[in-house]
């Protein structure tokens, strides 16, 4: 069994992807949840999904394109943690607002000017801690053109990113989470047709 058929049966039984009716952080209304800060209680399947991050960074930009790792807290922050011990690369993150004590740096940890850096965080959905993260970093004249997420939910994150010349990579997209949990006869017609619309999609 190939890691995302696997990875989205594990979702779906850990309980980190619930379908049914949803407010997000955003707002909106949602057909799905999906919540992968219960995957490192799985050590297992965590391990496996950094494997898979560090896999796609090979593949799309290589080891090597990049000095730093950056995430913004808290769930894409311990994926990155995990992915920064694996490949053996600095880690820094991007708070959303600067702490009212202290340095009120918003980049935390230590990194020079001119540094190369990806972007790592659990889900995209409109990008929007990430283009916070991508705007502090080159207000510090940090370069980054790359970020990667495990799921994309097809809400706009990829478009809003490159819009700001950063791409976007996903180990999977929740229609293909969706599609897979169909064919397996886990999820139903009529909430796999809820999920197409709420992405603007119905083919």
């Amino acid at each position: 069994m190939d890691f995302v058929k696997e990875f989205a049966i594990f979702l779906q039984e850990s309980g980190a992807i619930k379908f049914g009716n949803f407010k997000l952080s955003s707002g909106k209304d949602s057909a799905y949840y999906i919540d992968l800060r219960l995957v490192p209680s799985f050590p297992h399947q965590f391990r496996k999904m950094i494997k898979s991050v560090q896999n796609l960074i090979s593949e799309k930009i290589g080891l090597d394109s990049f000095d730093y790792i950056a995430s913004v807290p808290t769930s894409g922050l311990v994926i990155a943690s995990a992915l920064a011990m694996e490949t053996v690369k600095p880690l820094i993150y991007i708070r959303q607002k600067p702490k009212d004590y202290g340095t009120g740096s918003l980049i935390e940890g230590k990194i020079p000017e001119g540094s190369r850096v990806i972007l790592v965080d659990d889900v995209g959905t409109t990008g929007h801690s990430l283009l916070n993260a991508i705007k502090s970093l080159k207000d510090a004249k940090i370069k980054v053109d790359a970020a990667f997420v495990i799921v994309n939910r097809l809400e706009g994150a990829r478009e809003n990113l490159e819009a700001e010349k950063v791409k976007m990579y996903e180990i999977t997209d929740i229609l293909v989470i969706s599609n897979i949990l169909y064919n397996e006869k886990i999820l139903d017609a009529q909430i796999l047709d809820r999920i197409k619309k709420q992405m603007g999609t119905s083919e």
